[in-house]
Parts: structure tokens; C-alpha cells; sequence
């Protein structure tokens, strides 16, 4: 297991401190720094899964970091005000995760994409219709939008989320989407038409600050062209 550290509160970064020969990967442009050793090397990965990366919202590529001749040293920062949360993967205990949510792993873990049973929920909900789903041996880490709250669902036990708060399940969970009933609660509401249920067994991570509601909710202070 490689050793890491996450510093920085609500502006966090992970210093990754891999053993000669260890390997981690990320997406592009996530790493801030590293020691002179850290070898890189750019990789598709194969056509298939290169593709599930870029309909899951990563890049087609992946960068590869491999500690030469000594221990090293390589920083990965979050991309947005939140968290950095780190998952050991196993086999039959994969996690399931927003899209861009995926920050680095190591070398060895899979990263594939999740499709909502449902095309329709997929295509209008807020979640979206694919996510990311990581699995294998080993330690990978996640970006989380602000404060991150986890619950522990029983079987059968679930939970009402608004859009965008989803950050991370286990794949243990089933996700679906809710309509909103009532068409005053639709139109006056502010919720949107969808809420996303999740039942157990397993974990779930609810983020409180998803950037797109962020975005939604600036948006009406940044001037346009014709301000």
C-alpha cells in the first residue's frame, strides 16, 4: 500500500510517497508536484477502456507516475473546495463515483463506466446517465464538492438525495431516480423534476457543495457580453 498524506482542509491535496518501482495514476493535469524520480509516461490503456473514460467525463488518456531508483514524492490536488477521500478497493467491494470524480489510483485498479439501468432517469436526471466505477486491488482516491457526510444503509434501507449530491457509493447500492410529484412542487419548488433514491446494503458519501449547483447559483452574478 503506498503511503500518502492529505493536507489543506477544505483545499486539500494528497502527497503520495510511492516505494521504487510503485505506480500511480491520475487524470490529466491533476498533479501539482513531485520529486525529481517520478518518471511519466502517458497511456490509453487499450481502446475499450480508454473510451469508458471519456463517455465517464475523464480524459482518453491517463498519466502513469512511477517512482526510479528510490522512494518519491507526488502531490495531486482537489479541483474544486471539499474533500479528498481515500477508498481501499478490493475485489467485490468496488466504488462507485460521480463523474470527475476520480482523482489517482494505483497502477492496477480498473476504471471503468457505471450506466444507469434506465436510459430515460439517465438522460434527465441529475446524477447523469453515467458514472465511474473503480475496482480491483487497491487504494484509490476521490474528489468530494465541499463537506462530505457517509452513511451506512442497510439492506433494503434508503435514501432521498437532491440533484448533484450523490458523490460515492459502494457497488453494493442501487441508485434510481424519483419524479417529484405534483406539478406545483415541480415548477414553484426549485427542486427540479428528479430526486435520486439509494438503497442498501452499503456506503454512500453525500457531498454539500456540488459544483454544478455552485455554478447554478452564481450564475446569475457573473455579467455577460451585454452587461
Amino acid at each position: 500500500m503506498i503511503k500518502y498524506e492529505i493536507q489543506g482542509d477544505s483545499l486539500p491535496v494528497v502527497i503520495c510517497y510511492p516505494e521504487a518501482g510503485q505506480t500511480l495514476c491520475t487524470e490529466r493535469g491533476a498533479m501539482s508536484w513531485m520529486s525529481p524520480n517520478m518518471r511519466m509516461e502517458t497511456n490509453a490503456g487499450g481502446f475499450g477502456k480508454a473510451m469508458g473514460r471519456l463517455f465517464s467525463g475523464e480524459s482518453v488518456f491517463l498519466n502513469e507516475y512511477t517512482a526510479e531508483g528510490r522512494p518519491g514524492m507526488i502531490a495531486f490536488s482537489s479541483s474544486f473546495p471539499g474533500s479528498i477521500l481515500p477508498f481501499h478497493v478490493t475485489p467485490g467491494n468496488g466504488i462507485i463515483v460521480q463523474k470527475k470524480g476520480f482523482l489517482a489510483m494505483e497502477k492496477g485498479l480498473d476504471l471503468s463506466i457505471h450506466f444507469r439501468k434506465k436510459i430515460g432517469q439517465g438522460l434527465f436526471g441529475g446524477e447523469g446517465f453515467i458514472m465511474q466505477k473503480i475496482t480491483g486491488d487497491g487504494l484509490v482516491f476521490v474528489e468530494i464538492d465541499g463537506y462530505c457526510k457517509e452513511y451506512e444503509l442497510a439492506a433494503g434501507q434508503s435514501i432521498i438525495l437532491g440533484t448533484g449530491y450523490l458523490a460515492a457509493m459502494t457497488e453494493t447500492c442501487t441508485m434510481d431516480l424519483e419524479s417529484v410529484k405534483g406539478a406545483k412542487n415541480v415548477l414553484f419548488g426549485g427542486e427540479g423534476f428528479f430526486n435520486t433514491r439509494v438503497t442498501g446494503p452499503g456506503k454512500i458519501w453525500v457531498q454539500s457543495m456540488p459544483i454544478v449547483a455552485t455554478a447554478a447559483a452564481i450564475a446569475p452574478y457573473i455579467p455577460t457580453s451585454n452587461d
